[in-house]
């Protein structure tokens, strides 16, 4: 067999995979995250380029300087958040959408903050562009806030927009480590709560940590 008649790679396969060895064997086991990530059509979100590491344990450069959490860190999120259908969620940084896409398969009301590409169209995904450090206050209160990459703190315009009871769902980068978090913001721009998982995370712009701060 040349390589022009080798059958293309079966995705459908490489995605039930993902799902048994990357998330179920880190404590995955939420139902609807579960089912959400093993029906959104991850390479629908990366370049061409990257097809065929749609399902790899790895996060994804989409454009120059913009990358998709990896599948583990962020259905570990998903699980931590306890989204619920009808929930109000916004992703900050949303990039090519991945993200949204998952959260409105389980039924949440997703509103798509970017201001650097074009999140691909998804049911129930509502995509919105702006500068991300301000958060989009007009469709507030939210319930859940994910932010698509790492941050040093959580602005505080972007914990105001949160619903009583909200939480946040970060990757909190201190001294260059990263670690998931999931959480009520705090006055200082932590958030409660222990972080769960040590996450190699890039910075989202805008979102790196100010001279001299410190937590």
């Amino acid at each position: 067999m040349t390589a022009d008649t080798l059958a293309p790679p079966d995705m459908a396969a490489r995605r039930a995979t993902m799902v048994a060895s990357q998330l179920r064997t880190v404590g995955v086991m939420d139902t609807a995250v579960l089912a959400a990530m093993g029906n959104v059509v991850r390479e629908d979100f990366v370049p061409p380029a990257l097809h065929g590491l749609a399902y790899a344990d790895a996060a994804l450069e989409v454009v120059p300087g913009r990358w998709l959490l990896e599948p583990m860190a962020l259905a570990l999120l998903l699980q931590h958040a306890a989204v619920t259908p009808g929930a109000r969620v916004l992703v900050i940084g949303a990039a090519t959408g991945y993200s949204a896409a998952v959260l409105a398969a389980m039924g949440a009301l997703v509103t798509a903050l970017e201001c650097d590409m074009a999140p691909v169209p998804a049911p129930g995904v509502t995509v919105v562009n702006g500068p991300l450090a301000a958060g989009w206050p007009a469709a507030a209160p939210y319930d859940v806030i994910l932010f698509e990459g790492a941050i040093a703190a959580v602005p505080a315009a972007i914990a105001a927009q949160l619903a009583p009871g909200g939480r946040v769902a970060a990757v909190v980068r201190q001294a260059g480590v990263g670690h998931a978090m999931v959480g009520a913001p705090l006055a200082d721009g932590r958030i409660a709560g222990l972080a769960f998982l040590e996450v190699a995370a890039h910075l989202l712009p805008g979102f790196a940590a100010s001279r001299g701060f410190v937590f």
